[in-house]
C-alpha cells in the first residue's frame, strides 16, 4: 500500500512533507505489527500515537488557513489506515479505556450499520447493543479529555456522531412497531439469518433449510385476515413491518432452496476469499483469549473493505458489468456483514490486559471458572481438594 501512496503526492504542496512523515509511521506500524518474536511494548504504540496526532495538528492548521476544514485526499487515507492499526494497538497493550482504542471500534460499527441499514432487516436487540457500545465509547472520549489532544477527541467524536446518525435511521424504521409484535419480528429476523447462514454450508442442509420454511409457515398459520393478532384480539402497530419481513423470509427460504447453495461462477472468486476470512474469524471467535493479538483483525478488516467497495451502485458486477443475480448479491452481502459483525465482537470482548500479562490473565480466568464449577456442584469437603488450585 505505502508504494502507491508514495506515488501519489498530495494536493496541496504544503500537505507533501505532512505525508512523507504519516508514511514513515504507518512504515513503523506496519513492521511493528508483523514483529512476533515479542510482546508489543506500549512505549513504542505511545510514541508513534504522538507522532501521528502532531502530524494531524500541522495538517489542520494548513487547512483551516485555507478555509478547507472538510479537505479529503490521500492525507486522509493513509491517516485513517494508522488511526485504525494505532487504535488497534492499544487494544493489543490492554489500553482498551483510553480514546485511540475508540476509532477502530468506529470504524466497524459504521461499515456494520451500513450494512444494517442496506440489508433492511435486524432486531431491536441488535441497535440496542450498539447503542450501549457507542454510549461507553462516548464516555471514553470525554474521561480523555484530560490527557489526549483535542484534535484527536473532536476527530473520534465526528466519527461517533456518523454512527449514531445511521443508528437513529435504522431505531426510526422500527418505531412504528408494536412491543405485542417484537416477538415474532424478532423471531423472523433470526430465521431470515439462519437460512443466510445455511445457505452457506460447504455442504448444502436442505432438510434444514425446508424446517425453517416450516417454521415459517407456522408463524404464517398464526395471522388472521393477513395481520397479526395481539392478546386482546386486535391488530397491534406495525403490521406492515412484520408482514413484509414474513414474505421477504418465504421468498428467501423458496430462492435458497432452488439454488441448493450454489454460486454463480462467475463471482466464485470473491466468494471464495469471503469464505476464508469467514471461516477464519469464526475460528478466532472460538479460541480468541488464546491465539488472538487484536491488531490481526486489521488484515480481516481491510480484505473486507476492499470487497465491500469494489461494489458498483451497491452492486457486485462481473468483468463484463453485469450484475450479480439476487442470489448471489444477498449471499455475498450476508457473508460481508456477518465478518463485520465477527470483528466487531471480537473488538468488545477484548480484555484491557497486556499482551505481556494475558497468558496469565487467561490462566487465572480458567481457574476461576474451574472454582466457580466446583462451587455451584456443592463445593469441597476439604481444604485438600483445593490444594492442586492453589498450586497453579
Amino acid at each position: 500500500m505505502t508504494d502507491t501512496l508514495a506515488a501519489q503526492a498530495p494536493l496541496d504542496p504544503r500537505e507533501q512533507p505532512i505525508f512523507d512523515r504519516i508514511l514513515g509511521v504507518w512504515d513503523s506500524l506496519s513492521l511493528l505489527k508483523q514483529d512476533r518474536s515479542t510482546y508489543i511494548k506500549s512505549h513504542d504504540v505511545l510514541n508513534l500515537h504522538e507522532e501521528l496526532v502532531e502530524q494531524v495538528h500541522l495538517l489542520n492548521v494548513i487547512r483551516e488557513e485555507q478555509d478547507k476544514p472538510l479537505e479529503q485526499n490521500r492525507v486522509d487515507y493513509i491517516l485513517d489506515e494508522c488511526f485504525q492499526l494505532i487504535s488497534l494497538f492499544f487494544l493489543t497493550i490492554g489500553r482498551n479505556n483510553e480514546a485511540p482504542a475508540v476509532y477502530s471500534m468506529t470504524s466497524t460499527i459504521k461499515r456494520l450499520l451500513d450494512h444494517l441499514k442496506e440489508a433492511a432487516f435486524y432486531s431491536p436487540k441488535d441497535l440496542e447493543s450498539i447503542s450501549q457500545k457507542l454510549d461507553s465509547m462516548e464516555e471514553i472520549i470525554k474521561l480523555g479529555k484530560a490527557t489526549q489532544s483535542p484534535h484527536l477527541l473532536k476527530f473520534l467524536e465526528n466519527r461517533l456522531n456518523r454512527c449514531r446518525h445511521i443508528l437513529a435511521e435504522l431505531q426510526s424504521s422500527l418505531a412504528d412497531l408494536s412491543p405485542q409484535l417484537i416477538p415474532v419480528y424478532e423471531r423472523l429476523v433470526s430465521i431470515l439469518r439462519s437460512i443466510s447462514a445455511a445457505n452457506t454450508r460447504q455442504k448444502f442442509p436442505t432438510a434444514e433449510v425446508q424446517s425453517f420454511q416450516d417454521q415459517l409457515r407456522e408463524v404464517q398459520a398464526t395471522m388472521v385476515d393477513g395481520k397479526f393478532l395481539g392478546d386482546d384480539g386486535t391488530a397491534p402497530a406495525g403490521q406492515h413491518v412484520a408482514t413484509e419481513l414474513l414474505h421477504r423470509c418465504l421468498k428467501w427460504s423458496e430462492l435458497v432452496l432452488a439454488r441448493q447453495g450454489k454460486i454463480d461462477e462467475r463471482f466464485k472468486p470473491i466468494y471464495d476469499k469471503l469464505c476464508e476470512v469467514l471461516n477464519q474469524l469464526e475460528k478466532l471467535s472460538i479460541t480468541q483469549a488464546w491465539s488472538l493479538r487484536e491488531t490481526d483483525l486489521y488484515d480481516y478488516q481491510h480484505r473486507l473493505d476492499k470487497i465491500d467497495e469494489s461494489r458498483i451502485n451497491g452492486n457486485f458486477e462481473d468483468q463484463s458489468g453485469v450484475k450479480a443475480d439476487l442470489h448471489t448479491q444477498r449471499t455475498l452481502l450476508y457473508m460481508i456483514r456477518r465478518s463485520y459483525a465477527y470483528i466487531y465482537t471480537l473488538i468488545i470482548s477484548s480484555e484491557p490486559v497486556s499482551e505481556a500479562l494475558l497468558p496469565v490473565f487467561n490462566q487465572l480466568q480458567t481457574l476461576r471458572r474451574c472454582l466457580m464449577e466446583v462451587k455451584r456442584s456443592g463445593g469441597v469437603l476439604s481444604a485438600r481438594e483445593l490444594y492442586p488450585y492453589s498450586m497453579k
